[in-house]
């Protein structure tokens, strides 16, 4: 089979890829979000404490959003990379607040959120090339990265976390 050079719409990353398709819930190609399991795979392997699989859930998310996204999808995802980059919080305590925000919000009805114009400067690929020595390390430079082309929702979801967190 020839492999083709193609463009992930979501994170601009051009991979060599047999298969020509785009994942239907994210906004993404199919040979990216094969990297994305490469990477669940090594994550979820770790069984590590800090639990740094949701950094990779919410950075993926937060940098493939688009239309087939479901609300509350992107709305953990920039909880999490909000939470990860500006308060230096686990994979483990952003769990613990999805769970919270998750049973506390009796509507179901999450804020809308746009995909900003711009690209962050690291994917998922400079993640995956790294050793596995590097590889948390650069999780969280991914993470700070996709976050700061969304900073601009930083008062929309500490706004968001608090109104949950009075409900204690």
């Amino acid at each position: 089979m020839i492999k083709d050079v193609i463009t992930c719409p979501g994170c601009g990353i051009k991979l060599n890829s047999e298969k020509q398709g785009f994942d239907h819930v994210f906004n993404a190609s199919i040979a990216c979000r094969e990297l994305y399991h490469e990477l669940s795979h090594y994550s979820l392997s770790l069984h590590d404490s800090s639990f740094i699989h949701q950094l990779i859930v919410d950075t993926y998310c937060a940098q493939h959003f688009g239309k087939h996204v479901k609300p509350i999808s992107i709305t953990f995802a920039l909880v999490g990379l909000y939470l990860v980059c500006e308060k230096n919080y686990s994979g483990k305590q952003v769990q613990g607040i999805h769970a919270l925000l998750a049973n506390r919000n009796k509507s179901k009805h999450w804020p809308a959120f746009e995909m900003p114009k711009e690209k962050a400067l690291l994917t998922i690929q400079n993640v995956i090339f790294v050793s596995d020595e590097a590889k948390d390390d650069m999780i969280k430079k991914w993470c700070c990265s996709v976050w700061s082309i969304w900073k601009t929702e930083k008062e929309t979801l500490s706004q968001l976390i608090a109104t949950y967190q009075e409900l204690q």
